[in-house]
């Protein structure tokens, strides 16, 4: 399904006010029917780029005139990019270049070849590709908490992270709901994916330590905690599952520790009611050797999503 706009949405990501799209609408630059597609978008963001460069009125209408005139048809403002030179200012558009001086067009003829132009410059969109990231990470989440098929929930954050590299929250999504199908691999994949986004990431390193630990590839797992509590000293979740592995490891003393850092944070929870079940196993010199054999907790934080 293709993506469409709300009128709000397309002058928020164009940084245009509620009464420049109106104008335009009215001057049937811009549809009045809602919702707006992708293409209406793209016009809005080429007028929102002449309105910056001082296109404004009668000057802007002076400038479309010439287009169509030019061009035959008005898509090519989808296309417009204005850049600056010191004190000048000219519209790119396809095979020419454009002199704004002081609301007048001139014609420059002395670029040789059809110019290759983009909207917007690298940094906006840069911006807009992260925004519109945003927004499909964000009905992600929507859709897990409406129930959503697990299809449609992977495709609006698979969007998210195409839209956006570094959008580690994507990947650390997508990889907890391949963990929680105990599919490892991808699981894997998208974690790590997620630690190449952002290694100072806390709840990546959290979500593939659970997912070592799983495996039982315990050394993994407790590096992948250990560099999750340097990132986040006060990771309660981290602080309770690295309990859990020391006790099973028989490490009593480092197990006690991280208990007793975890009920600090968490004094009150279900979870602490189990933490405190598991430190009086310890703290029972009847039990310690017993306590060598394994806990009997449950691992906090198995497929933790971003939010």
């Amino acid at each position: 399904m293709a993506q469409v706009y709300s009128p709000e949405q397309a002058r928020r990501q164009a940084r245009v006010s509620a009464k420049l799209l109106g104008s335009w609408q009215r001057k049937n630059l811009v549809p009045s029917d809602v919702p707006l597609t992708a293409s209406d978008l793209a016009m809005i963001r080429g007028l929102a780029g002449l309105h910056r460069a001082g296109l404004q009125g009668s000057r802007l209408q002076d400038c479309l005139d010439w287009i169509a005139s030019e061009f035959g048809t008005m898509d090519v403002v989808k296309n417009a990019r204005v850049i600056h030179r010191g004190r000048r200012s000219f519209l790119r558009l396809p095979g020419q270049e454009v002199e704004l001086w002081s609301g007048q067009l001139r014609l420059r003829f002395d670029a040789p070849e059809a110019l290759r132009f983009d909207s917007l410059d690298a940094e906006e969109e840069t911006r807009r590709r992260r925004l519109e990231a945003e927004q499909w990470f964000q009905r992600g989440l929507d859709l897990e908490q409406q129930g959503a098929a697990v299809d449609e929930i992977v495709s609006a954050y698979r969007k998210a992270a195409e839209l956006d590299e570094k959008s580690a929250g994507a990947y650390v999504n997508l990889g907890t709901i391949y963990f929680n199908a105990r599919m490892w691999k991808e699981a894997e994949r998208h974690y790590q994916k997620a630690l190449e986004a952002d290694n100072t990431y806390p709840l990546a390193h959290f979500n593939v330590a659970n997912l070592y630990d799983e495996r039982g590839e315990t050394e993994l797992a407790l590096q992948h905690y250990e560099e999750a509590l340097r990132l986040k000293p006060a990771y309660a979740d981290a602080h309770y599952n690295l309990a859990l592995l020391h006790q099973s490891r028989g490490q009593t003393m480092k197990a006690l520790k991280h208990w007793r850092v975890y009920l600090e944070l968490d004094p009150a929870s279900s979870w602490a009611l189990i933490a405190r079940r598991e430190m009086r196993k310890l703290m029972d010199s009847s039990l310690i050797d017993g306590a060598k054999s394994g806990a009997s907790g449950t691992r906090r934080g198995r497929g933790a999503n971003a939010g």
